[in-house]
């Protein structure tokens, strides 16, 4: 299998819908809130892009024999004083080399408050009526769940295309992280990709996403490295 090839092919269709997720969204200036629904479905998309464009960095760290380079010490003073950060200058979100944790217990659901309604209601029909149109009237609850601020999905998508248009940085990235973890015995057995299915894995794809993650979790969890010449 050409590996090179089939990290080029992709990296071209995660890029293809990670755009159309931008267009969903505005292109960035979008509306300042969007509603539950596209927020669900935009999710449902990026979530397994992340974990597709995670893979595709572990398979090239994985099929170039990467090592992490020497540490290197940085002087405080590298960047001159008229160039600092300023307080408006853009943040920009470092895109997550390593799978969130999974978790394999549930939170015990929680303690429901007490009714304040009475035990025993008044069999007249105005009290009735009132009380129907008080249970069927939307809670709090669900007015702030109408409307969703798109912030944190665009700093999400803008990681996932700084991540895709430089893949070798990623990996550099990863190298030197793995490294670092091997000072710390309780972090060693934290891998880029998690055992068991990926976040946003769904067994019968549905979704183009679906059939990438796919491919790209097969690539990483199958790729060996180059074999070495010992001749």
């Amino acid at each position: 299998m050409d590996i090179p090839a089939a990290i080029d092919l992709n990296k071209t269709l995660l890029a293809r819908i990670i755009a159309g997720l931008f267009t969903l969204l505005g292109g960035g200036n979008g509306p300042a809130r969007i509603s539950a629904e596209l927020h669900r479905r935009i999710v449902r998309v990026l979530r397994p892009a992340e974990s597709s464009v995670r893979r595709l960095i572990v398979l090239l760290v994985t099929i170039t024999g990467m090592k992490a380079p020497p540490p290197r010490a940085q002087s405080r003073s590298s960047i001159p004083s008229g160039l600092a950060r300023t307080g408006d200058a853009k943040k920009r979100q470092s895109f997550p080399l390593f799978d969130p944790w999974q978790r394999f217990w549930r939170q015990p659901p929680a303690k429901k408050a007490p009714s304040a309604l009475p035990r025993i209601l008044s069999l007249d029909y105005d009290g009735l009526r009132r009380l129907k149109e008080s249970l069927n009237a939307p809670s709090t609850a669900d007015k702030k769940t109408e409307d969703i601020s798109p912030i944190n999905l665009l700093r999400r998508l803008e990681a996932v295309i700084g991540a895709l248009e430089n893949l070798p940085h990623q990996a550099k990235r990863l190298v030197r992280a793995l490294a670092r973890r091997q000072k710390f015995p309780h972090l060693k057995l934290r891998m880029p990709v998690r055992p068991g299915r990926a976040p946003g894995f769904r067994v019968k794809p549905r979704l183009e996403i679906d059939h990438v993650l796919h491919e790209c979790d097969w690539l990483a969890r199958n790729a060996l490295p180059p074999a070495t010449d010992t001749s």
